[in-house]
C-alpha cells in the first residue's frame, strides 16, 4: 500500500506499463514535459535569455541538496559524471593509491586509470573493497549501487575502513539517488547523473564536495559559470571563483535544467525509504518467480548470455535492458506486481 505522496508522484508518469529499464534511462514526469514545452515555446517566441535560467538551476541545486542531505553550498552542478570524476582523479597526489571495485561503471573508473602511472590504481572485487583499504590508500571510489547487477555496496564497512586509514571516500550515486536513500554527508565526495532514477533530461549532474576535500581539489574545468559573480566572470584574465562548491560548476545545458527542476523537486519531496521498500519488494517477487535467491535490490539481473530472453521480453512489449551477458530488470515507483507477472508470463514461468 503506497502513501498518498507516493501515489501522487506515480500519477506524474503517463505510460509506465511494462517499463523496467529505468537503470538505463528514466521516464519524464508530466510536470517536466510541460515545463520543457513551455520553455521551448518561450524560446521560439524570442522570450528567453540566459540569465533567466539561473533561478531554475539554483532551485534544482537546492532540491538535490535536500534529497541527499547536504547544504546547497556543498553541491556543484554539471553535465556528466566522468567530467566530475576527472577533476577528482586530477587531485590525487603523485604515487598515491586509489582503490576501485572490479566491474564498476566506466565513468567512475576510466578517469583514474587515465592518471596511471602517475598514480597507483588497485582494483578488487566489490565485496573486498573495505578490506583493501590500507594506510597507503588515498581514495576509495565506488558506486553505491552497481550498474550491471544492482548490488548495493557495503557502505558502512567502506566508510569505516576509510576512517580507520584516513582515506577519502568518493561515491557515485547515479544508480541510487531517487530510489535508495543517500546521505552525501557521509562521503568526502559524491557524484550523480540524474537521467536515470531521478527521471531528468540527460545533461544534469551533481557533485557534492566536503569542506575538507574542497581544499584539495583544483577546478581544472572552471569556466564562467564557476565565477563568484557568474555574469562578471565571462571574460578573463581576472578569475574570481565562487568560494564554495559552485567553483566546480560547469555551464548548464539550459533546457535540460528546465525539466530537471520539476523531476528532482518531485523526488526531493518523497520518502525515499518508502520508495526503496516498494521497488525492492517487486524485485524480490521477480526473484521468487524466477527461482532466484531474493536480492533485496531494485535492479534484478540474471544470466542471458545470448540475449534471447531480452529479445523475448521486448517482443512482448516489456522494456528491459541487457548488460554484461545478463538481463537487467529495474523497478521504480511506477512499477506494480503486474509488471512482475508480465515478465514471468513472457518467459513461460
Amino acid at each position: 500500500m503506497v502513501t498518498a505522496a507516493l501515489q501522487s508522484a506515480i500519477d506524474e508518469f503517463r505510460h509506465p506499463h511494462g517499463y523496467l529499464a529505468v537503470a538505463s534511462i528514466g521516464l519524464p514526469p508530466t510536470s517536466a514535459l510541460a515545463a520543457i514545452r513551455a520553455d521551448l515555446a518561450a524560446w521560439e517566441a524570442a522570450d528567453r535569455d540566459p540569465q533567466g535560467y539561473d533561478p531554475v538551476i539554483a532551485r534544482t541545486r537546492a532540491s538535490f541538496a535536500r534529497l541527499v542531505g547536504v547544504d546547497p553550498s556543498r553541491v556543484a552542478t554539471g553535465s556528466q559524471t566522468s567530467t566530475f570524476a576527472a577533476v577528482v582523479a586530477a587531485a590525487v597526489p603523485d604515487g598515491a593509491v586509489v582503490v576501485l571495485p572490479h566491474g564498476d561503471f566506466s565513468s567512475i573508473v576510466f578517469p583514474f586509470l587515465q592518471q596511471e602511472p602517475r598514480i597507483r590504481v588497485k582494483v578488487v572485487p566489490l565485496a573486498e573493497l573495505a578490506d583493501a583499504v590500507t594506510d597507503e590508500t588515498w581514495l576509495v571510489a565506488f558506486s553505491l549501487v552497481q550498474s550491471s547487477v544492482g548490488t548495493v555496496a557495503d557502505q558502512e564497512a567502506i566508510i569505516a575502513a576509510c576512517a580507520v586509514h584516513d582515506a577519502f571516500a568518493f561515491c557515485d550515486t547515479t544508480q541510487a539517488a531517487g530510489v535508495h536513500p543517500v546521505d552525501a554527508t557521509r562521503y568526502d565526495l559524491t557524484v550523480c547523473h540524474s537521467y536515470k532514477w531521478l527521471c531528468s533530461p540527460r545533461g544534469v549532474a551533481f557533485l557534492t564536495v566536503s569542506e575538507r576535500m574542497q581544499e584539495l581539489l583544483r577546478p581544472v574545468q572552471a569556466g564562467w559559470y564557476a565565477g563568484d559573480d557568474v555574469w562578471r566572470s565571462v571574460y578573463g584574465p581576472t578569475m574570481d571563483l565562487a568560494p564554495d562548491a559552485r567553483r566546480f560548476d560547469v555551464s548548464p545545458a539550459w533546457q535540460a535544467w528546465i525539466g530537471a527542476e520539476q523531476a528532482i523537486g518531485l523526488f526531493a519531496g518523497l520518502d525515499i525509504a518508502e520508495l526503496w521498500a516498494h521497488s525492492t519488494h517487486l524485485g524480490d517477487l521477480l526473484c521468487d518467480g524466477l527461482g532466484l535467491p531474493r536480492q533485496g535490490q531494485a535492479i534484478v539481473a540474471w544470466p542471458d548470455p545470448d540475449g534471447a530472453q531480452v529479445r523475448t521480453l521486448i517482443d512482448d512489449g516489456i522494456r528491459i535492458s541487457g548488460r554484461a551477458g545478463r538481463i537487467r530488470a529495474s523497478f521504480h515507483l511506477w512499477n506494480t506486481e503486474e509488471d512482475v507477472a508480465a515478465v514471468l508470463r513472457a518467459l513461460g514461468r
